[in-house]
Order: structure tokens, then C-alpha cells, then sequence
């Protein structure tokens, strides 16, 4: 059951403190909480529960997205995220609490339940609308200020009626704006995968699913015979070693093979015997990975090849793939592969895959998406040489949209101007890759601690939103700054 609360804004003024005092409305939470439109979320969260008045009463939109605004803003774990709540009188505010308690207000384990919820298109949603809020406000300014030059104008505001049927194709054809494009690389939170280590992972897991299988049959049966301790020493002879031969790697992948090969003949067999319904779900999903992750690395032995399609590097997170992006840190990430677009700074998520695929096939996307946002196409769209493909470039050619990159054919009598284009197009373009950075130093994009398929994705869009929070905070506070320094520089010039 599910309770609508969000129609009504709680001012800071009327949050009750116990101890006395009130909440100082220019905290970074309090305006936080006054950027996000509650009220729209509400009714797109409410679609996720039945119409009911049994049953217990849910938590609120408000809560559940405010606690993992939180999280991702303070890069804290569950249960953290819930004690900095209990001892943060505006933390409880941004949840919507009407005062404050000494009581935490859900569990920790709640916060799974509310990534899994709330899915990536709901974020996106939110995003988008915090995002354009600001446009939207410019646009009724220029707006405001053309309607003072119409009237100012006097007799120039009377067109022609051939001048008013031509406006609606000049605004049509207008190209207004820059477009950033680039992609990363998420990386999952797990252990850099090898071979070897993958099967040793694997066949130890087999060997807990057949003690667990045979348990009814203790006693009555002889326990099939797995070799556990020998296959064990074969694997540490070689992990420990530095530096591996390849003909000595692939003996050792060859013998770990033999024995999963063993236990999953073992695992059959119990299975005919006594079931599967004894494993628990996790288990039974693991056997189900480890059985493609056997096949895949069969398949790579005997064809003596280290690639296969959809290849499984971790057995926990089976969707997470081997993701190349050629980096002087790191040739090979694992994780989600990210393309966003930045227009004034704010960061949208274009397209994201946990399987490897072409940035430069998403700029038409990426731009009809920037058409659907804004009303118009971009003047501009600042991007790597990836995005430079012949396709891309005749689709802006025929939008009037200029594609950063030297122009192809034979060099023209302008080349220096055109280096000095392509050199400011580099500065400007530094923006998406601060945006990286920042979110992989602040806010957790360089670790995706989620475990799920799912709650990964939600957790990246609710980086994004973060990011574009923590932009609109530094606009609202820029205004103050200014008037601070200006006062500072008026008293440095009064003062002898």
C-alpha cells in the first residue's frame, strides 16, 4: 500500500527541533530538497505498488530516492548512510520528515529494494527535468526581455503576415548551442579476472553445491570423491608464481578443466537422485553460470584462443563483460560501458551496455535526443575522431550542425584557421572529460559497488543526477560569491 505525501512542501521553518533552533534555508540539503519536483516522481513511484488499503504502508518516493541521494553524495555504504541520517537533523529534512527523530526511518536493508525500484528511465526522468530547469528559466528571461524590446519597438512589431508564415521555418531551421559526446568505462567492483583463477573460483563453489547435495545421503551412501585437496595444490603451484609461462598456464587450465568436468558429472548425478530444489537460489544461479563459464573456457582451450563472445568474468555478476578501451592505465575495464552528452555543464545519459559497442554510432541519437530537450539542434557537436564517420558527418551536414574534426578531402587554403577551430573545440570539449573525472574521484563512478544487473544501472544514473545537483548548487551559490568578493574588494579600496 502505497500513500501519496509530496503535496505539500515542508519549509524549513516548520521542522521541529527538539533541542531548540531552526534549519538554516541557504544549507546545500535544503535547497537540494527544493530542486527536486517530489510531486512528479510520486506519481510514476505510486505506479509501482497495487491499489490497495491492506497491507503495510510503503516508503515514500521522497525517502526512498532522498536516502540514496545521500549515499551516492557522501559515498557511504547502507548502513552508514542510515547512522549519518540519525545524527543529521537536515539529512532527515531532505527526506520530507516532518521533524526531527531519534529513530532511524526504514532499515538498511530497505536501500536494495529501492535501487531495484527505482530503475534507470525513472532517473533519467529526474535528471532531465533538474537539468533543463535551469534552460527553462534562461528562456523565459530572453523571452521576458523580447517582449520589452516588442513593445519598445512601437510600429517595428507589426509584420507582415509573409514574415509571421516564414517564422515558424526560420525556428525550425535555427541551430542553437554545443554538444559534448563521449563514453567510459564503469568498472565493476570485482577482481581482475584470469583464466585460472575463474575455474578455481568455479570448482570450489562446485564442491560446497555437492556437500550440500549429498548431506541427505550422509551416512547411507560412500561420498563421490572430488580430489578437492589435490586440485587445490595444483592451482597454488601456479598462481604463486610471478611470471608464467604460457605452455605452464595452459597445463594448469587444462588440469583445473578435468576436475570441474568431475564434479559436474558429480552434480549430475546427485541431481537425478535427490534434486536440485536442496541449493538455495543464489547457488543454483551459480551453477547455472558455471556451466556457461565451463563451456566458454573449454571452448577457448581447445581452439587455443583467449576471446569468445559474451564472455563471463566474474561468476557473482555474470552480466559484467570485458570492456577494451585502450587507456595507458589499464588496456582492459570491466563494467558498463557509459556514453553521455554535457550541454552547459549538465551531464544526460545517452546509452548504456554491459556489452562493448561503437560510441560513434550513437551521435544521431544524441542529437535528435538534444532536438527533443531544447527545441532546436546544436550548433555544434564537439566529439573524439570516433564519432567522425561518414554517415555521422552527412547526417549533421544535412542538420546545419557543424561536427568538430578537420574536414576531409584535400587540405584547404583556410588550414590555420581551421587549426584554430579544432583547437578550441579541444578546450571546450575537456568538459565531458572533467565530468568523468568527477565522477569517478567523487562520486563512485570509477567502483560500482552494486551486485545486480539492475541496481548497477541505478546507482550510475543516480550519479549522474548527483553531478547535476551538485552543478545547479554551484549556479545558485555563484550570485553570493560574487556579492562577497565585491563587498571584500570595496573594503580593501576604503580601508587605508
Amino acid at each position: 500500500m502505497y500513500q501519496r505525501t509530496e503535496s505539500q512542501m515542508i519549509m524549513p521553518g516548520d521542522f521541529f527541533l527538539p533541542f531548540g533552533g531552526k534549519l538554516a534555508e541557504d544549507n546545500r540539503w535544503v535547497l537540494l530538497a527544493q530542486m527536486i519536483p517530489w510531486w512528479k516522481l510520486e506519481e510514476k513511484y505510486a505506479k509501482n505498488f497495487k491499489k490497495s488499503l491492506k497491507g503495510q504502508k510503503a516508503v515514500s518516493i521522497r525517502v526512498a530516492l532522498g536516502a540514496l541521494i545521500i549515499q551516492e553524495r557522501l559515498g557511504t555504504d547502507d548502513r552508514e548512510t542510515l547512522r549519518q541520517i540519525l545524527e543529521n537533523p537536515y539529512l532527515q529534512y531532505f527526506l520530507g520528515l516532518p521533524e526531527y527523530q531519534y529513530r532511524r526511518p526504514f532499515h538498511p536493508s530497505l536501500m536494495t529494494h529501492f535501487r531495484k525500484r527505482l530503475g534507470g528511465e525513472i532517473l533519467d526522468e529526474v535528471n532531465e527535468w533538474i537539468a533543463l530547469e535551469e534552460s527553462r528559466k534562461k528562456s523565459e528571461s530572453q523571452d521576458q526581455s523580447d517582449d520589452d524590446d516588442y513593445q519598445s519597438g512601437g510600429t517595428a512589431a507589426h509584420t507582415s503576415d509573409e514574415s509571421a508564415e516564414q517564422q515558424p521555418q526560420q525556428m525550425e531551421l535555427t541551430n542553437e548551442g554545443e554538444l559534448l559526446l563521449d563514453a567510459t568505462c564503469a568498472p565493476a567492483d570485482i577482481a581482475y579476472p584470469t583464466d585460472l583463477s575463474l575455474l578455481n573460483q568455479a570448482r570450489e563453489k562446485l564442491e560446497r553445491i555437492i556437500d550440500i547435495l549429498h548431506e541427505p545421503e550422509r551416512g547411507k551412501t560412500r561420498k563421490p570423491r572430488t580430489y578437492r585437496e589435490r586440485a587445490r595444490k595444483a592451482y597454488l603451484a601456479v598462481a604463486k608464481q610471478r611470471r608464467v609461462k604460457p605452455r605452464t598456464m595452459r597445463k594448469a587450465i587444462g588440469r583445473q578443466l578435468r576436475f570441474i568436468a568431475r564434479d559436474l558429472r558429480i552434480v549430475s548425478g546427485l541431481a537425478e537422485t535427490s534434486g536440485l530444489t536442496r541449493l538455495p537460489r543464489r547457488m543454483y544461479k551459480e551453477l547455472l553460470v558455471i556451466q556457461e563459464l565451463v563451456r566458454q573456457q573449454q571452448e577457448m582451450y581447445e581452439k587455443r584462443m583467449h576471446s569468445i563472445p559474451d564472455r563471463i568474468v566474474s561468476i557473482a555478476q555474470p552480466h559484467v563483460r570485458p570492456i577494451v578501451r585502450g587507456k595507458a592505465r589499464a588496456n582492459v575495464e570491466f563494467g558498463a560501458k557509459l556514453a553521455i552528452s554535457v550541454v552547459n555543464g549538465y551531464a544526460f545519459r545517452e546509452h548504456l551496455s554491459w556489452d562493448s559497442y561503437n560510441e560513434g554510432n550513437t551521435l544521431q541519437t544524441a542529437v535528435e535526443n538534444y532536438r527533443t530537450r531544447f527545441g532546436f539542434y546544436p550548433k555544434a557537436v564537439l566529439a573524439d575522431q570516433i564519432y567522425r564517420t561518414r554517415d555521422n558527418l552527412r547526417f549533421c551536414k544535412e542538420k546545419g550542425i557543424r561536427l568538430s574534426g578537420p574536414q576531409l578531402g584535400r587540405p584547404s587554403a583556410d588550414q590555420q584557421e581551421q587549426k584554430k577551430i579544432a583547437k578550441a573545440d579541444a578546450a571546450v570539449r575537456n568538459a565531458v572529460e572533467g565530468k568523468f573525472g568527477e565522477g569517478k574521484r567523487s562520486y563512485g563512478l570509477g567502483r560500482i559497488r552494486a551486485h545486480l544487473q539492475t541496481t548497477s544501472e541505478t546507482v550510475i544514473g543516480l550519479q549522474l543526477l548527483v553531478m547535476n545537483l551538485e552543478k545547479r548548487l554551484r549556479v545558485l551559490f555563484l550570485p553570493i560569491l560574487q556579492w562577497l568578493f565585491s563587498k571584500l574588494a570595496v573594503r580593501s579600496l576604503v580601508s587605508p
